[in-house]
């Protein structure tokens, strides 16, 4: 009776805000909406999943998103005049760095014994860096790039330091696993070589894993 009433009262409440916000938003100018590399989608304003894109809409009219949306409006509207002098000096000291090439670098695939994950080891030389600068990396989703047809099975990584040119790894779309001790990475000033160093976590169904050699990186 009563349960059951206010359950279908609900589904039709959603089904409504669906509906109207299929015909009123635009997802491709949403800056929070984010497809990742499971397929499902992402809330990056108030970091929930979503199965399906009418659930994603159904949620940008509720009252945690909005609430939310408010809240980031206030804030944006309160930094707004102090960033915009510090925002004036970066302008003007902004560097640009002749590129000079991609890096060397070395791929270890390797497999613990005792918990049989799967990892991967990377070593990336820049004998030519910047001063001062020290190599970034992260991972991206196959439906970030634009070089080629999305693939869930795949994700990648990226290393970057001026003035090399951004190289990227295609690798498994697996879960990382990053406790501390199964997730490393160093950087080495007087050496000028990167490492990291990280696991999947393990999966049986998974095939051994045959990382592609690097691609240009995808535009971000």
């Amino acid at each position: 009776g009563g349960v059951a009433g206010f359950s279908e009262s609900s589904r039709d409440r959603k089904e409504r805000l669906r509906r109207l916000a299929l015909e009123t938003i635009d997802l491709a100018k949403d800056p929070y909406f984010m497809r990742n590399h499971l397929g499902t989608y992402e809330c990056k304003l108030c970091l929930t999943l979503h199965n399906t894109e009418g659930s994603y809409l159904a949620h940008t009219q509720g009252k945690k998103h909005q609430s939310n949306l408010a809240k980031r409006a206030a804030k944006d509207a309160k930094d707004a005049p102090a960033m915009g002098p510090a925002l004036d000096r970066l302008q003007v000291n902004v560097k640009k760095f002749v590129k000079i090439g991609r890096p060397g670098y070395k791929v270890t695939k390797q497999r613990d014994p005792e918990t049989g994950q799967h990892s991967l080891f990377f070593q990336v030389d820049y004998p030519e860096i910047v001063e001062g600068v020290r190599p970034r990396h992260r991972f991206m989703s196959a439906y970030e790039q634009k070089l080629e047809p999305p693939d869930r099975q795949w994700q990648y990584l990226l290393f970057a330091a001026e003035p090399y040119e951004t190289i990227s790894f295609k690798i498994p779309s697996r879960e990382v696993d990053k406790s501390e001790e199964r997730f490393w990475t160093e950087w080495n000033p007087d050496t000028k070589q990167f490492f990291i160093q990280f696991h999947f976590k393990f999966e049986s169904s998974y095939p051994p894993m045959k990382p592609n050699a690097p691609v240009n990186a995808p535009p971000r």
